[in-house]
């Protein structure tokens, strides 16, 4: 029997999502990763340097010139992968000529390593470097994300991005486990990458890119397996702003985790997936038994864009003995229950921006406000100064009531915690834990989480452009 949609909307406690364009982004292996996280007795081992600096990257075909990109290592970006447990030890170097911090999406972090420029760290500055050094206290997959307080839109949508994968200490059987970074690129006719810091995109809908690509390479983007392979995609959005609904053809996939959280295996509702920035999906899925083509993941833009192909080819594998698939065992470091009846209860309304022209179709009113104050929860924009929303005794119950009053779909990620999304009457929440919710234009969610980390922490937009532009509010651990 199938499960519903863990995004589907509007039924109570979801929200619809609408279809927007798609992206997609790059990634890479960090050779020896899991090798340079290795603990020891005596002294700490030495970071792994991570360098961001400028490079090239081939977005459009020949004879259009390489686009001049920014990226994290030796490739279009990291993929740091782990064992729980392991401590990371990472000296990020900014060779680029803007501050830069690396937030952590996902991982309930210490707050000093969270990676927020301007409120948990000193922005890097151009040259120097900065240490993160902690323990991911769960599996999953995790987004690497520039994060500084008004300057985040341009190392992203320069290519700054990647993935850290902690791994079970049992996980799933699969023949292969492949990591699937979505990113866009607004290009120019020459290829160039277009200015950045337009109000009009942070007013609106963001920075729309004009190119996707998949793992740093152009769409589509061909895997292939062995006949009879079962395969793991850790699937990870990463555009500046471009949320998109992602389809399955061919293919009989099942989600097994939900932003790097476990969950019980569902097959998606009429086989697609809505997936906003920030958004991760841990899929299992079997490849058939013959060689040939398997089935496409393709993004639901016009009549379809393929973002990946899937091909069977050489001997097959075994099927003796291959159980059916399963589910990741559940997190036990996270609370079985949340108890409501104690809650700390707080309201935020999200207002900002500019709303659709209702005489024009497909436009908007112009902005005319204030350029570094763009968008307000609870009437205040972000602030690195701003004292918090409010705060909360460790281990308390919080219940948020976000209303979006804005003209666009908002999506909010919450820092250093994970939450339920509850069922509007509070009587339930959804079968998935969650740091990011997507909200549609006039409508509202209740999210709950136990405050067990202890810091400063923020709730802000996943879409870059409105987070620069003061779509964020923060709170306080104590």
């Amino acid at each position: 029997m199938r499960k519903p949609d863990p995004m589907a909307q509007p039924e109570p406690g979801s929200f619809s999502r609408r279809d927007l364009l798609a992206g997609s982004a790059a990634l890479a292996l960090l050779p020896g990763a899991a090798a340079a996280q290795a603990p020891s007795k005596a002294a700490p081992p030495q970071p792994k340097a991570l360098r961001a600096a400028p490079a090239k990257l081939r977005l459009k075909p020949e004879p259009a010139p390489e686009t001049e990109v920014w990226r994290l290592g030796e490739d279009a970006a990291p993929v740091l992968r782990i064992k729980l447990g392991e401590p990371l030890r990472l000296r990020v170097e900014n060779g680029t000529d803007r501050p830069l911090s690396l937030h952590w999406h996902g991982v309930r972090n210490r707050n000093a390593m969270d990676g927020v420029g301007g409120v948990t760290q000193e922005p890097i500055k151009p040259g120097d470097s900065f240490i993160y050094e902690f323990t991911p206290p769960d599996a999953g997959t995790f987004l690497i994300r520039p994060l500084v307080v008004g300057g985040s839109s341009e190392p992203s949508g320069r290519g700054i991005a990647g993935m850290l994968i902690v791994e079970e200490p049992f996980p799933p059987a699969v023949d292969q486990d492949l990591a699937l970074l979505l990113q866009d690129w607004r290009l120019d006719e020459a290829g160039a990458l277009q200015p950045f810091g337009q109000v009009a995109f942070a007013a609106a809908a963001g920075r729309l890119g004009s190119v996707v690509t998949l793992n740093g390479r152009p769409i589509p983007l061909n895997l292939e397996a062995r006949p009879g392979s079962r395969l793991r995609l850790r699937l990870a959005n990463a555009c500046n702003a471009r949320s998109l609904r992602i389809r399955f053809d061919g293919l009989k996939a099942y989600v097994a985790a939900v932003d790097g959280q476990p969950t019980d295996t569902f097959e998606p509702l009429k086989a697609t997936l809505p997936l906003t920035p920030g958004t991760r999906y841990d899929l299992l899925l079997d490849l058939p038994a013959q060689a040939g083509s398997a089935g496409a993941i393709t993004a639901l833009i016009g009549q379809g864009l393929p973002l990946a192909n899937l091909t069977a080819s050489g001997e097959p594998m075994a099927q003796a003995g291959r159980a059916a698939i399963g589910s990741i065992p559940e997190n036990k470091r996270l609370p079985s229950e949340i108890r409501l009846q104690s809650a700390l209860r707080r309201d935020l309304v999200l207002t900002g921006g500019v709303r659709p022209d209702k005489t024009k179709p497909g436009t908007e009113t112009p902005y005319s406000g204030d350029p570094a104050k763009v968008w307000q929860v609870n009437g205040a924009s972000g602030a690195a100064g701003a004292p918090p929303l409010f705060s909360v005794k460790r281990g308390g119950v919080v219940v948020l009531a976000i209303r979006n009053d804005t003209g666009f779909i908002q999506s909010l990620h919450l820092h250093g915690h994970v939450f339920r999304l509850l069922h509007q009457l509070d009587d339930g929440w959804e079968p998935y834990w969650l740091d990011t919710v997507q909200i549609p234009e006039g409508r509202s969610a209740q999210i709950a989480f136990v405050a067990d980390n202890p810091g400063r922490w923020l709730l802000g937009a996943t879409v870059l452009e409105r987070f620069d532009t003061g779509l964020w509010t923060s709170f306080e651990v104590s």
